[in-house]
């Protein structure tokens, strides 16, 4: 539940004693109840200093307070009480009238010493509200008012431990440090001069109080300052009794029950006592017409033309002598004080002229600042455009930065010099001069960070002209020594970067770390390069690797293109091509930018070109043979980040390839075939045999005799059938000795095979052959049968081979002869 605060009058300004109120009081905030677990917390200080706004932002209180706009004027009458919100023990705070107040009159001073002499004597800790400016003056800081004080108070109590708290308000530049000594060493010579009974002359200060010095800044003027710094202090007050604490040893602590009686017999023992003396009265009228002069001086200055004119000026852009203009005005308006406060008392006077001097230059350092700023502002712009033009002469960049840097701080200094104001002592320009600063570097770093990613950029860009390609096209050539010619390129165009980069950055005057990182990054987007054009190539390996397949297979040692005449070898041709072919796929299958060997290409090679690749799995276990080394997502010594083509993406590709380009082959083959055709015009062989061997008039005879000839044709074409069902010349491509080996062991078997099929057709029961399909598509189905039973025949395809077996359902079989062998057995 949120605690309420309870407030009253207690004593009115006719110094009456409010009893019920008080009784009403206590039973409210259950004072009773505490025990000796309470404190009380006195204020006193001058009229209008703030001692109310004090003590409801320090114990969060409701006491009224003076409105600053309405004039300053007396707001607390008499004594007033409440008890600090949120804060324990129960604390209560008493509100006193102000001193030096023009209300009461300038000889009625009686209430105010007695007020003070109250709070000393009921309270545990008294704050001493004073100005600043007060500290080492004599009568402005309430010397007299505590003298008398504490020498009636010897007289009426006994000792006892009270805190004086002296808030300092509205501090100066001056350190705490160097304010209290001051401060302590006046309260000590009041202390001394006060004529003491005989049974306390030696007593010494500590005995009856405890001095705590505190500083605040102005509420008017630094509001949010104040109240931090009001904070901090509220957290003394916290537990304030214990030992140690800010209440002191609270000996003669009355019981809460005993606190309403206690306070009433007090304040009437102030009241009938007559020794309380007034202060000189020529201090208090000076303080008074003192105080209102400044006023009214600074009210003028305030709206003095000049100065609103002035202030207008200056936010729009920088002035021209600002500060001797601003020094005169003020010059001005504190020279019309000393003339009309020359008659008054001297301390009160300077005091409050120095008062009014800060308050003067609080109201033109607005002004002020908005002057440095501009200043910083031109500066800035004007370093900005001197380093601009001293990079586009060619001057080097931290050469540039520093004489720019030290021309525009030149000026600043100087400009600031103008603009300070005489009467201020003002460290606002060291602030502005370092922020200043701090905005130079910045913008050099940025423009530093900018041309050398410039620079930077630029040389990638030439590092990718020089490599795009001559790696494309090193990578398309895909011979032995691509990859040594790619890193001898890389090397090359590398170290030619480097080194136009080191001289281009040679005036920014960079660290060694900071220059090898950049070398290291340029080395490295180098590679990135390389290695970025070497997967975008490997994306179309397939189509490159039929480009060198058609390359080689169509055109000779001499770059000519092939005329199939029939003298050409189609086997080696075409197992020369699939070599090219499959040494590009090696090529391409991974990143080699380091000089380590690898085993791809010896891989591929036995295993695509020795057809090991078409071994089925479960027959490749049935046999024993080794695992597929293709049967894998990586290579041998090559880490994954630089394969560019996996062993199973490899055989996928040469399974296409193979399928994309043996339509090539075929094609070739039929050429081959065709031109033998056209070009045979001699007589057939076995004629030309017969002539020479028989003569002409034998074998015009032969011709003439319609059986002989018969009998002739039947053994020519059943030679032809022979020779062409055992491939006679395909078997004699392997030697000589192998050849015969090949041919004895098939002889009779075709013989055989030949008679039996011949005796089926003179029967009328033919061997059924299954439907023959599209060209393209029989041949490819025999290919794809004939590399299954024989893996040699994936690399070398034959017209006679390809062309006389099929598949069928029981296995193979070999089909019937050539189209033009068939129609002559027909015929």
């Amino acid at each position: 539940m949120e605690e309420l605060c309870h407030s009253l009058q207690l004593i009115d300004g006719n110094g009456k004693f409010n009893v019920a109120g008080l009784e009403e009081f206590v039973k409210a905030v259950k004072l009773t109840q505490c025990g000796l677990s309470y404190t009380v917390v006195g204020i006193m200080g001058p009229q209008s200093s703030g001692k109310s706004t004090l003590l409801n932002h320090l114990f969060h209180t409701n006491f009224r307070e003076m409105d600053a706009y309405k004039g300053r004027s007396q707001t607390t009458k008499g004594i007033w009480m409440a008890n600090c919100v949120g804060i324990e023990p129960l604390t209560i705070a008493m509100d006193l009238e102000g001193t030096d107040g023009r209300e009461r009159g300038e000889d009625d001073t009686a209430f105010e010493k007695q007020s003070a002499l109250f709070a000393l004597a009921i309270s545990d800790i008294v704050l001493i509200n004073m100005w600043c400016h007060d500290i080492g003056r004599e009568h402005a800081a309430n010397k007299p008012l505590l003298k008398t004080v504490f020498q009636v108070m010897m007289r009426l109590f006994s000792p006892r431990k009270t805190t004086l708290l002296f808030v300092i308000r509205d501090k100066t530049k001056t350190p705490l440090e160097y304010l209290e000594p001051v401060l302590r060493e006046d309260i000590q010579k009041i202390w001394d001069t006060v004529s003491k009974p005989q049974a306390l002359k030696d007593t010494p200060l500590s005995e009856f109080f405890y001095v705590e010095v505190v500083a605040l800044s102005s509420y008017e003027e630094k509001e949010k300052q104040f109240k931090e710094q009001v904070a901090q202090l509220r957290k003394r007050f916290f537990h304030s009794i214990a030992p140690g604490g800010l209440a002191g040893d609270r000996r003669g602590v009355v019981p809460g029950s005993g606190f309403c009686f206690s306070a009433q017999k007090i304040w009437q023992v102030i009241r009938e006592n007559k020794d309380l003396d007034l202060p000189a009265h020529k201090v208090m009228v000076a303080t008074v017409r003192c105080e209102e002069i400044a006023n009214e001086k600074l009210s003028g200055l305030v709206c003095d033309k000049d100065l609103v004119a002035l202030e207008n000026a200056v936010q729009a852009g920088p002035v021209s002598g600002f500060g001797k203009r601003i020094s005169s005005i003020l010059e001005t308006y504190l020279s019309e004080y000393d003339k009309e406060t020359i008659y008054f008392d001297e301390k009160v006077r300077d005091a409050k002229r120095l008062h009014l001097e800060i308050k003067a230059l609080n109201c033109v350092h607005p002004q002020y600042l908005t002057m440095l700023r501009h200043l910083r502002t031109i500066a800035l712009e004007n370093f900005r455009t001197c380093l601009e033009q001293s990079l586009n002469r060619g001057e080097g960049f931290t050469t540039s930065v520093r004489s720019c840097t030290q021309s525009c701080m030149l000026e600043f200094d100087q400009e600031c010099a103008d603009a300070s104001v005489k009467q201020a002592e003002w460290d606002d320009d060291s602030k502005v001069r370092e922020k200043l600063h701090r905005d130079i570097e910045a913008h050099s770093s940025s423009v530093r960070g900018k041309k050398l990613s410039e620079i930077a950029v630029n040389y990638e860009k030439k590092l990718t002209q020089a490599l795009t390609e001559p790696v494309e096209s090193l990578l398309e050539f895909g011979g032995k020594d691509t990859w040594p010619s790619i890193r001898e390129l890389l090397r090359r165009e590398t170290e030619t970067a480097i080194s136009g980069f080191s001289t281009a950055v040679a005036g920014f005057e960079l660290d060694e770390e900071t220059f090898n990182k950049m070398m290291q990054n340029l080395k490295e987007y180098a590679r990135i390069v390389v290695e970025k054009k070497a997967r975008e190539e490997a994306g179309k390996v397939l189509i490159l690797m039929k480009d060198r397949f058609s390359t080689v297979f169509n055109h000779d040692h001499d770059s000519m293109p092939r005329v199939w005449t029939g003298k050409e070898n189609i086997r080696i041709i075409t197992k020369d091509a699939y070599s090219a072919s499959l040494k590009l796929l090696s090529v391409m299958a991974a990143i080699r930018l380091n000089e380590k060997p690898d085993k791809i290409e010896n891989v591929l090679f036995s295993s695509l070109m020795d057809g090991t690749v078409s071994v089925p799995l479960s027959q490749d276990k049935k046999m024993g043979a080794s695992p597929d080394p293709l049967a894998s997502s990586t290579w041998e010594e090559v880490p994954p980040n630089k394969t560019l083509i996996t062993p199973v993406q490899c055989k996928s590709l040469w399974r296409q390839f193979k399928a994309e380009t043996e339509y090539i082959v075929t094609q070739a083959i039929s050429a081959q075939e065709a031109h033998k055709q056209s070009s045979n015009w001699l007589p057939p062989p076995w004629a030309i045999v017969a002539m020479v061997v028989l003569g002409f008039n034998e074998f015009m005879l032969l011709l003439k005799n319609p059986l002989y000839l018969m009998v002739f044709f039947i053994i020519f074409l059943l030679s032809k059938a022979l020779w062409v069902q055992m491939d006679l010349t395909g078997e004699f491509h392997n030697g000589n000795l192998a050849g015969l080996l090949a041919i004895s062991s098939r002889f009779l078997p075709t013989v055989m095979n030949l008679l039996r099929r011949l005796a089926e057709e003179a029967q009328g029961n033919p061997t059924p052959q299954p439907p023959r399909p599209p060209p393209h598509l029989a041949y490819q189905s025999s290919r794809h049968h004939t590399q299954q039973s024989n893996p040699a025949f994936s690399l070398f395809p034959d017209s006679s081979v390809s062309s006389n077996i099929s598949s069928s359902d029981g296995g193979i079989e070999h089909s019937e002869p050539q189209p033009d062998t068939k129609a002559k057995y027909k015929s």
